[in-house]
């Protein structure tokens, strides 16, 4: 098969939805991918008015995702989409994932992957049915230097990870928004659209799955405790969860909406028996390194003593700034690099494998009901149950 772009729908995503355009950019950005059809509203006349501004051609504008997938399926394999891309609130991730994987297409989802942990078995097992791709868009692991964080772990220059503390704190629910017109806040903050979690759920598991990228270990205990801050507000707006991993190393995680005056303050520390290491991702191009017994120092983004992996995620020489967009950009390009070799029959490198895939959307909704079961109950330890 000649090289081309790999061919993207979009699910959800229309005119004023904020992740739907991140998602087109990041897609955009190193050329794999092109943005061929949508069923991007619930309201079919926003849907519409939203494709036509985005120049998709007026028969590949479909009026629901059920529309655009058995359309597109029964396209020539010239013309017809390889991947869906799904930007919907939570509870409407399950349904067009299954019916995509069902009828043949690859599928690039928000996180968390679906609205439960039941759900999110039932699309692994059907990846692993047909053997198609699934890419959940955990952004904060396309960082380069995450990569590089991660690559120093995993080269054992820390020793033992001992230690893991992550915290994400955000002040924009600091207030009861979603009863004054905010529809992000609405959606998140509604059990029957978001799930049994709100601040756990939207940003909690982002905190999480960062832990066990860079450190390489996986969550085996929790102890939580979650908090309704705002009065009247219907899910959790901030918690606090006590970790263990699988090599005997403790942790804590720290996710809060209602911190007033903070932006989007990721921020992570691992500590190992020889050093550790410090990212934030408001300050993203920069990796602070610190030693038992020698000064710290400071890696930054785009220089030539960073690993193979870490410049395979940098597009542009140092000091000149790599944010969120190619962040996201970085996911996206990994995952069209990966559908592109197994259509030429080749076997992907691990550098484009690099990205969160249906493993991780499981385990981030085991993440979100141990911690929900964890906080209601007066049991300090909770097995990490999947």
């Amino acid at each position: 098969m000649n090289n081309r772009k790999m061919r993207m729908g979009m699910i959800g995503g229309g005119k004023d939805a904020f992740i739907g355009a991140v998602h087109r950019i990041a897609a955009n950005m190193d050329g794999q991918v092109e943005f061929c059809c949508g069923a991007l509203s619930v309201n079919p006349e926003i849907g519409r008015q939203s494709g036509k501004e985005l120049f998709l051609d007026d028969d590949r504008i479909y009026e629901n995702y059920q529309e655009l997938i058995e359309k597109e399926s029964q396209l020539p394999a010239d013309k017809r989409i390889d991947f869906v891309t799904i930007v919907t609130p939570n509870f409407a991730h399950f349904a067009p994932a299954m019916m995509a994987l069902e009828h043949g297409f690859n599928v690039v989802i928000e996180k968390p992957i679906a609205l439960s942990l039941e759900e999110a078995k039932q699309l692994q097992q059907k990846v692993e049915e047909t053997g198609l791709v699934l890419c959940l868009t955990h952004t904060y692991s396309g960082y380069p230097m995450v990569k590089q964080a991660r690559e120093m772990v995993k080269e054992g220059k820390f020793g033992a990870i001992r230690k893991i503390m992550v915290e994400y704190p955000q002040g924009w629910l600091s207030t009861l928004t979603e009863k004054e017109g905010n529809s992000g806040a609405a959606w998140r903050t509604d059990p029957k659209k978001s799930g049994k979690s709100g601040c756990m759920g939207d940003i909690g598991t982002h905190a999480a799955q960062l832990a066990e990228y860079i450190s390489g270990l996986k969550i085996t205990k929790l102890c939580a405790d979650l908090n309704i801050v705002v009065p009247g507000r219907g899910l959790d707006d901030d918690g606090n969860v006590l970790l263990k991993f699988d090599n005997g190393a403790n942790g804590v995680l720290i996710a809060s909406q209602i911190a007033a005056g903070e932006e989007n303050a990721l921020k992570i520390k691992i500590y190992g028996e020889k050093g550790g290491l410090e990212w934030h991702q408001m300050e993203p191009n920069t990796l602070i390194v610190k030693w038992l017994d020698q000064p710290a120092q400071i890696y930054r983004a785009g220089q030539p003593y960073l690993s193979d992996i870490a410049k395979h995620n940098t597009r542009v020489p140092g000091g000149h700034p790599e944010g969120y967009l190619e962040a996201f950009a970085n996911i996206y390009r990994n995952f069209a690099l990966t559908l592109g070799a197994i259509q030429k029959g080749e076997v992907p490198t691990a550098a484009m494998l690099d990205f969160p895939k249906v493993e991780d959307g499981v385990r981030g909704m085991a993440f979100i009901e141990n911690v929900v079961a964890s906080s209601a109950s007066d049991q300090k330890w909770f097995d990490f149950n999947i």
